[in-house]
């Protein structure tokens, strides 16, 4: 796997909808290897964290959170998106460690693509099922880059804050040590109960959905 560098710093005053506000250090990097323009947000105190972790302490808190302009800008809620965004930033800068927001839309497959397997799924089809009926993979996300900025910020040890097992597995196997997984909220509306229910059925998404009465 190629090495990525740290190409620049700045630090971004976050604040969210609710009120809830905190500092990042907003990071860009050099020689990724899908050319796309992710960022790794370090949280809290990240550098100590990654202090800790090189003398054999407690790995940093990392999301790898995939964009999603519909839930993360709009509050669209037929995804968890959003609320998984806001809640992993307040996670991580109490504990110290890094989301990386990663530029892969629609489980990888595009803005307007994953508009037309909304359609789709209008029409009956899941959220897995509409991807594979436009000719897509389920989910084309690959975390290759994910790593590279991961290893580029001295993070080989992380926990990882996700319901998704492909994260864990593509991580590792780029070299990343996992060393806990930790799961996010349930983020469910009326909206979204069957997105979250195929993610569990389907992908093994730790998700608790509330038993229905």
């Amino acid at each position: 796997m190629l090495e990525a560098t740290l190409r620049q710093q700045v630090t971004v005053p976050l604040r969210f909808g609710d009120g809830y506000a905190t500092t990042a250090r907003v990071i860009t990097f050099d020689g990724l290897v899908d050319g796309k323009e992710h960022l790794a947000l370090g949280l809290g105190d990240w550098q100590r964290a990654l202090k800790k972790s090189a003398a054999g302490g407690r790995a940093p808190l990392v999301r790898p959170h995939s964009e999603c302009l519909t839930g993360d800008v709009f509050g669209s809620e037929r995804c968890d998106c959003g609320p998984q965004l806001r809640e992993a930033v307040e996670r991580i800068a109490e504990q110290g460690g890094f989301l990386l927001y990663l530029r892969q839309e629609g489980r990888g497959i595009g803005l307007y693509a994953k508009l037309d397997a909304y359609a789709l799924q209008d029409a009956g089809l899941d959220t897995y099922e509409a991807n594979v009926a436009l000719g897509r993979g389920e989910d084309e996300r690959d975390y290759t880059a994910a790593a590279q900025m991961l290893l580029a910020l001295g993070a080989d040890r992380i926990r990882l804050l996700s319901n998704n097992p492909d994260k864990a597995i593509q991580l590792e196997k780029s070299g990343i040590e996992v060393t806990q997984r930790v799961p996010t909220g349930v983020h469910m509306s009326p909206a979204n109960v069957r997105y979250l229910a195929t993610k569990a059925s389907h992908t093994a998404h730790t998700i608790e959905l509330p038993l229905a009465e």
